[in-house]
């Protein structure tokens, strides 16, 4: 049966924790965060809560759904499957949700995509992808500085009351022990020179090497997860808890969206911290774009990810309007690269993201080998570390993050990673100090 959707106005207020609080211990309640009012770039943020269904693919690879659909086994397929069988109908919108999937693709899913020996060890209990099949939302939209309530009729009236009803309770936020890394020195460094072996001997060139830091905590993840964005504000931010798991992401990088059929991701290498001074941050701005490495690096992974889009897009959209641009953020620089292109006719979002997923900013290049490198390497697998965060909306919209600067919760600890990407000129202590800078103010935000 058709679901007919209203979009209603409601007063904005500009940071969108102040309406989550209400929901967020609502079932499937999740936030897709624009860092808002204090983060640069975004512009929309986007909560909801009470899926129609919810969607699982389990460590084993085995889809799961609540829906009563027979879904097929493949895990793309199986959102399509379920994204179709929303009905529902909404008036013309600028919004970019009008109902859909909402949640994360994390990034061992690459375990169904690509040939991998399974070397690493699971890192959490977290599924490998968690969805919901959501038939509301409540959008900030903070360039037009509006909100708006989508949803039907009996929906409108549900969250209406659950917004006016008093935030709960909670216990404060602490941490019970310190981080404390997976990796010492000596054991990155191995692992560091391992990957400089198989540069040389042309396996790669280029793979992102990434170590997790671990902490016991007690209290509100919902806490720890504001003072993250109070310390880290950025544009593809998300927090959705269920049982003992959270996800708290505070990510700087856009993968790809999806408007209209036009598509665009954002891939994010080269990074330098930000300066005690104007001028000592003037300066590492400067070298960072100076820096002939840091731009190699990102122009090979603009490389992979035309290739990636290439796949989907029609032949001769994809194009790339921004390269190696700077943009700064609370803790880092960063060097950012724009690439564009249109879906070919019989693509769908969901298609790009099966055929760009993971993100190649944080595999390396080619994509699969770097994938079997990363997974000979670490000693953990990552979670939904380096997956991705977003939506799939039933026009076909699609919005994703890359999960970096990503705190994980599960059973009573937290996980958190850094890394970077590696190639031959690449010098081990400066790649080192670069994945603790990444997480440095996470850790302390999550520590005072």
């Amino acid at each position: 049966m058709t679901t007919r959707l209203d979009i209603v106005p409601l007063p904005y207020h500009g940071d969108p924790t102040i309406r989550f609080e209400a929901l967020r211990r609502r079932p499937g309640a999740v936030l897709l965060d624009s860092g808002k009012p204090h983060g640069p770039g975004g512009r929309y943020d986007i909560l909801s809560s009470d899926p129609r269904a919810r969607f699982e693919v389990d460590a084993e690879g085995r889809v799961y759904s609540d829906s009563g659909l027979a879904l097929p086994d493949a895990p793309f397929a199986a959102q399509q499957a379920l994204l179709d069988s929303l009905d529902i109908q909404a008036p013309p919108s600028h919004l970019p949700f009008l109902g859909g999937l909402i949640g994360y693709w994390g990034y061992d899913l690459n375990r169904r995509l690509a040939p991998l020996a399974g070397r690493a060890r699971p890192a959490t209990t977290l599924p490998h992808c968690r969805l919901g099949l959501y038939d509301w939302a409540l959008i900030e939209d903070h360039q037009r500085h509006e909100a708006w309530l989508v949803a039907s009729a009996a929906r409108r009236d549900e969250v209406l009351a659950w917004l006016a009803e008093p935030a709960p309770a909670e216990d404060d936020f602490a941490l019970t022990g310190p981080f404390t890394a997976e990796l010492d020195r000596a054991d990155y460094g191995r692992r560091f020179r391992r990957v400089q072996a198989y540069i040389r001997a042309g396996d790669c060139y280029q793979i992102n090497l990434t170590q997790r830091f671990s902490a016991a905590y007690r209290g509100s993840l919902w806490q720890a997860y504001r003072r993250l964005r109070r310390a880290t504000p950025t544009p593809y931010g998300g927090f959705l808890a269920w049982d003992d798991k959270a996800v708290l992401s505070v990510s700087p990088e856009r993968f790809v969206e999806v408007s209209e059929g036009r598509v665009e991701t954002r891939p994010i290498k080269g990074t330098r911290p930000r300066g005690d001074t104007p001028e000592a941050d003037r300066r590492h701005a400067e070298a960072l774009l100076d820096s002939l490495k840091d731009r190699a690096e990102n122009v090979m992974i603009v490389d992979l990810l035309r290739n990636d889009l290439g796949r989907v897009c029609r032949p001769g959209s994809v194009r790339v309007p921004q390269l190696c641009g700077l943009e700064s953020y609370a803790n880092v620089h960063h060097l950012v690269s724009v690439v564009c292109g249109e879906l070919a006719d019989g693509h769908a979002a969901l298609d790009l993201l099966a055929a760009a997923f993971p993100g190649g900013s944080i595999t390396g290049a080619p994509k699969v080998r770097a994938m079997q490198i990363i997974d000979e390497l670490e000693p953990c697998q990552r979670s939904v570390y380096c997956g991705s965060l977003g939506y799939v909306d039933v026009r076909g919209h699609m919005d994703t993050s890359i999960a970096i600067r990503t705190v994980i919760a599960d059973a009573g600890r937290l996980h958190v990673w850094g890394g970077g990407g590696l190639v031959a000129d690449s010098d081990e202590e400066a790649e080192y100090q670069e994945s603790l800078t990444k997480i440095g103010r996470l850790k302390d935000a999550l520590a005072r």
